[in-house]
């Protein structure tokens, strides 16, 4: 499936965490925090500013982002969950 975000939104695979254990305990998938970092799959054209122009994205195709827990809208694409969000959800740029 081909996605293409539009004007200010974009579409994040989030990182999942390593599987924790405390005290040999495994986590079960229901307990464990949601991701709070993704990988940037498809961003949109640009934000429309009140004059009229487009204001490009910060944030490229491929960069690590950091984004609050409960941001954007959670979605499936081709098996994988993803969220959708706007460029705005985003707290940071993780450079690596």
């Amino acid at each position: 499936m081909n996605i293409k975000p539009l004007e200010d939104r974009i579409l994040v695979k989030p990182l999942e965490a390593g599987e924790t254990k405390k005290g040999g305990i495994i986590i079960p998938d229901s307990a464990k925090e949601k991701p709070e970092e993704g990988k940037v799959i498809a961003i949109g054209t640009g934000k429309i500013l009140e004059n009229g122009t487009k204001k490009p994205l910060s944030v490229k195709k491929g960069d690590i982002v950091m984004f609050a827990k409960y941001s954007g809208n959670e979605i499936t694409v081709d098996g994988d969950k993803h969220l959708i969000m706007r460029e705005d959800d985003v707290l940071a740029i993780i450079e690596k």
